[in-house]
């Protein structure tokens, strides 16, 4: 059955779909778990010989080492631990990432997903490298996650787009530069974890582009006191600038929408993007600037019909949005 708005349709997945995309669901966030206690006893632990005794040294994947101190019961204990917990992750991680890769089959085949595969890629490489909490998925590609949500699948007119904007949240710049300094990546490296033929564009420095075409563009709000500006996303000088948005501000002080989203290929990736509502009350705007294209002004204004046919139908508990988001600037253009 097609249901059909005031502008455009969606249709319900089937049965067989939805209870599908639960069960992968269900299996994804032990998996997410499973991998994130396996973070927490990364590198490992010995016993080096020095001066007569023997010490226990801590080492990280990036091979740095610290003592720990001479063997003792307390070191003894110490290594045991860590030796225990971390048989026991891996083992845990080894059989969830199987259970995985079987949901992931079943997806593929009962067609539950249809988010670009890129996207899930990128969104994928950034959780693996623990800097996905630093960004919000913006724009239409938010669609991906409300009809997700709500167990819909909306007609392809209300889409058409061929790049994805990351809001990145300056806020938490200081956790995320010391993560990439952790793990000693940039961000455009990072993107590359997902296709290594992203590179930044030369005229648009806050743009990542692949062979197929596809951008990725980073955008921050505008700054504040104690932002950078500019703000570059690592010291390596191939990396990405963020560029500043009108709304950034209003987009992180509101409640971060999380859904699980999935593409063709069954694979499965966390989408952080923004409270339905704060889109709807976005896209209105923007189809009210005289600034904007006007194609680009009625598309804005199906998406916004769309997201509020689904709080009012689907999402009820988002009507109201926290953190008092009820207005956003009319200059939504993005300034260098």
């Amino acid at each position: 059955m097609t249901f059909l708005t005031e502008n455009h349709l969606y249709t319900p997945l089937e049965p067989k779909q939805l209870r599908q995309y639960i069960d992968s669901e269900s299996i994804f966030l032990s998996h997410r778990r499973a991998r994130q206690a396996a973070s927490e006893v990364k590198g490992s632990m010995r016993w080096r010989p020095q001066n007569g005794a023997e010490y226990l040294i801590r080492q990280t994947v990036g091979n740095a080492q610290k003592s720990l101190g001479p063997r003792s019961q307390k070191t003894e204990r110490t290594f045991a631990k860590f030796t225990a917990r971390k048989n026991e992750t891996t083992r845990r991680l080894a059989s969830i990432s199987t259970a995985l890769e079987d949901q992931q089959r079943m997806n593929k085949a009962l067609r539950v997903g249809r988010v670009p595969e890129i996207v899930v890629k990128v969104l994928s490489a950034l959780e693996r490298q623990s800097l996905a909490d630093n960004f919000v998925t913006i724009g239409t590609h938010s669609l991906y996650a409300y009809e997700t949500a709500c167990g819909v699948r909306v007609t392809a007119d209300a889409f058409a787009t061929g790049d994805t904007d990351l809001l990145f949240d300056s806020r938490k710049r200081l956790s995320f530069v010391a993560k990439i300094k952790e793990t000693d990546i940039s961000f455009i490296a990072a993107l590359r974890k997902a296709d290594p033929t992203f590179r930044v564009l030369e005229d648009q420095k806050q743009t990542a582009e692949n062979d197929d075409g596809f951008q990725i563009d980073v955008v921050r709000r505008s700054t504040v006191e104690g932002d950078p500006h500019p703000l570059k996303m690592s010291d390596d000088e191939e990396d990405l600038w963020a560029v500043q948005i009108d709304t950034g501000n209003k987009i992180l002080g509101a409640e971060r929408f999380s859904q699980m989203v999935v593409s063709p290929t069954g694979h499965m990736a966390m989408m952080h993007t923004m409270h339905p509502m704060t889109f709807v009350a976005i896209k209105r705007e923007l189809t009210r600037s005289d600034w904007r294209d006007p194609k680009k002004r009625v598309k804005d204004g199906v998406q916004a019909d769309l997201v509020e046919h689904l709080v009012q139908t689907h999402m009820p508990h988002y009507k109201r949005v926290p953190g008092g988001v009820d207005e956003v600037p009319p200059d939504e253009r993005r300034r260098g």
